[in-house]
């Protein structure tokens, strides 16, 4: 995978803090002590102080907040405490749903090793608000707004409606691969057919928060290529 240049990836910068499109496949922290490049050191190399203010999943692309200094970090993760950063995200969901304000409130669990499960007793609060954008014949993109920030929650939300995320394959989403959509669709022998994107299909499209001078501000992260080329097939193919 090639690493992309930190200043390529920057939307909004001022003296305080950084907002980046986050491209896919790339962590937003250290997961394992040594090797792998990630968000974090890719910003400390261009800002000694910088902090990610929160986090999005490896395969998630799209806007990711980063503070500068500590006083921006603490105003930033104070928002995030009070639910006043507001979060959009869109995903392309397995089947047609039509979703209009549905409100999810389920609490999520933590089970370890990287995975979540609703559980009312134990879990924590979590809410998410889901709109339908645009339909197609076998997918729907949608719009996401997270309430809470819980691991994974956008996806195990959907999950429980039975609308997994195209690609998602821990909560039951199926790779698109172009042979579904396109008709007379053939393949070389030999050939193994790559599906279209490969990850799943999250992109945090839209963030909003207050700077230090109490100005709201609110930053859009255009669509990385794989998701772009996602939607332009189901365009072509599947509208």
């Amino acid at each position: 995978m090639k690493i992309p240049k930190f200043a390529d990836l920057i939307l909004f910068e001022n003296d305080d803090l950084i907002v980046v499109n986050k491209p896919p496949f790339i962590s937003s922290l250290d997961e394992r002590e040594g090797g792998e490049i990630n968000m974090l050191r890719l910003a400390k190399n261009y800002s000694d102080d910088a902090q990610i203010c929160h986090r999005l999943d490896k395969e998630t692309s799209g806007a990711l907040i980063i503070a500068k200094n500590p006083e921006a970090y603490r105003s930033v993760s104070m928002q995030f405490e009070r639910r006043q950063v507001k979060k959009v995200y869109h995903a392309v969901i397995d089947g047609t749903h039509v979703f209009e304000n549905l409100f999810i409130d389920l609490p999520i669990l933590n089970v370890g090793k990287s995975s979540v499960t609703i559980s009312r007793q134990d879990g924590k609060r979590a809410e998410t608000w889901f709109n339908s954008l645009k339909y197609y014949k076998h997918y729907t993109l949608v719009e996401c707004r997270p309430v809470t920030g819980r691991m994974h929650q956008i996806r195990i939300h959907l999950a429980t409606q039975r609308a997994s995320i195209a690609g998602d394959e821990m909560y039951k989403g199926q790779p698109v691969f172009l042979s579904k959509l396109k008709r007379k669709y053939h393949l070389g022998k030999e050939q193994e057919e790559l599906p279209i994107m490969k990850r799943f299909a999250l992109h945090a499209y839209e963030v909003s928060f207050k700077l230090f001078n109490g100005e709201e501000i609110t930053i859009h992260a255009p669509y990385p290529k794989d998701f772009e080329t996602l939607l332009k097939l189901l365009d072509k193919f599947d509208a």
